[in-house]
This record gives C-alpha cells, structure tokens and sequence, in this order.
C-alpha cells in the first residue's frame, strides 16, 4: 500500500472517531479527516465556481501590486480545485492533509489525470530550493510574516499554475 493509500485510510479512520466522539458529546458533528460520501457534482462544480472567483480576486491584487495576498489567494484557488475533485470522487475533508493525500491516491489509482506538479506545490518540502516555489510554503510566509513585496516572476508563476489547475479540474469534474 503507498503513502498515500495509507494515509487516506488514517484520515477516514480519524473523521469517524471524531465523528463518534462529537455524537456522544451531543456536539455539532466536526472532523479533521476525510468522509466518503455519495459523489457530489453540484459541490464539485462550486469549489470550481469558488477557485474561479478567487482566481479574479488573485489577478486584481497582482494588478493592484498586492503580491503578498496574491499567494495566499494562489493557495486557496489551488485547495477549492482538490475540494472540488474530492466532492466528484464522494469526499468531504477537514483536512490540507488528507485533502492532498486524497488527490495523490487518486492519481496512483488512476481515476484522475492530474498533473504531478499540482499536487507537488501544495507539499510541504524539506529544502530551500524545494521550499521556493510552492505555495503551501510562501502563503505561510507572506501571511504570516511581515515582508509585502514578492518577486513578481513568483506571483505570474502562481497566477499561470491557478488558471492551468482550474482548467485540469473541470476536465476531471466534467467528465463522464
């Protein structure tokens, strides 16, 4: 089984013990997991309608000379596209991590076509030169941290990838 198989399971696992534990506490049902449910087109093709909106809102900032919160739209058009082909696959997730693992696996099963390279940006890395590039890693920093200025080679980089991963999602979405 590969990384990403077993870390799908855990992440089930984890959703339902945290799924029992609010029941028996009479809390309002909440999980940081994944949940295999029926497939939902209607959701999926919402988290695309969302990555779209945010996409617009990403290129206004960039316009606007708003770098640093163009990364951190970046990010989230990127997320709403996984969200999206979880919903198509019959998954809600509570997680970044289970929702990354989710997409993995389903690549490794071959029930999407999705470049690798998607995936990748929103991995955390180990390495400077690896860290450089990926969104995960500068929507952490320029959220977090106090620099506002971003190379702007980066923020076309990340706006280019959202429109390239917008277009791969609705093909996943869509098809038949």
């Amino acid at each position: 089984m590969s990384q990403a198989a077993d870390q799908v399971k855990w992440c089930l696992k984890k959703a339902e013990k945290e799924l029992e534990e609010c029941k028996r506490l009479g809390k309002h049902p909440k999980h940081r997991g994944l949940v295999k449910k029926e497939p939902d087109i209607y959701t999926a093709k919402k988290h695309i309608d969302k990555a779209e909106h945010d996409l617009k809102a990403a290129i206004l900032n960039q316009q606007h000379n708003f770098h640093d919160w163009t990364i951190n739209i970046g990010f989230y058009v990127v997320y709403h596209c996984f969200l999206a082909i979880a919903s198509k696959f019959g998954y809600t997730s509570g997680n970044q991590t289970c929702t990354i693992a989710l997409i993995q696996w389903l690549k490794e099963e071959g029930k999407i076509k999705f470049n690798e390279e998607f995936i990748d940006i929103l991995k955390y890395h180990d390495t400077k030169n690896e860290k450089e590039d990926k969104v995960i890693e500068l929507r952490e920093e320029y959220t977090y941290g106090i620099e506002t200025k971003v190379d702007e080679t980066k923020v076309k980089k990340i706006i280019d990838m959202s429109k390239r991963i917008i277009d791969a999602t609705k093909d996943i979405v869509y098809e038949n």
